[in-house]
């Protein structure tokens, strides 16, 4: 009886801990994304050649997935790198997707 109480106590932290976490995850990126608002950007759809990891266009140009690009690593994440490594570790299944259409 005492190891289910143990148990129960170990979850329903463990539970309230990672709630925590992911609100005030997400408030930040929140945060951030506001902050962006401020910034004078123009939307220019041309491609550019970016650097690799946390490559970035111009700060004054972008679309809107730009701004979730920017909002994330504000907030720590890159997602370019984040994407690239997913790409390289299932390959065979994103490869096959993106090239035979």
């Amino acid at each position: 009886m005492k190891t289910a109480k143990l148990i129960s106590i170990i979850l329903l932290l463990t539970f309230v801990t990672s709630s925590y976490c992911q609100d005030l995850f997400f408030q930040r990126l929140a945060d951030s994304t506001i902050t962006l608002t401020y910034d004078q950007v123009e939307y220019d759809p041309d491609y550019f050649s970016i650097d690799y990891p946390n490559g970035d266009i111009p700060a004054d140009k972008g679309v809107c997935t730009d701004v979730i690009i920017r909002a994330y690593r504000k907030v720590g994440i890159d997602l370019q790198k984040e994407v690239h490594k997913d790409i390289l570790f299932d390959y065979k299944i994103i490869g096959h997707y993106l090239y035979n259409k």
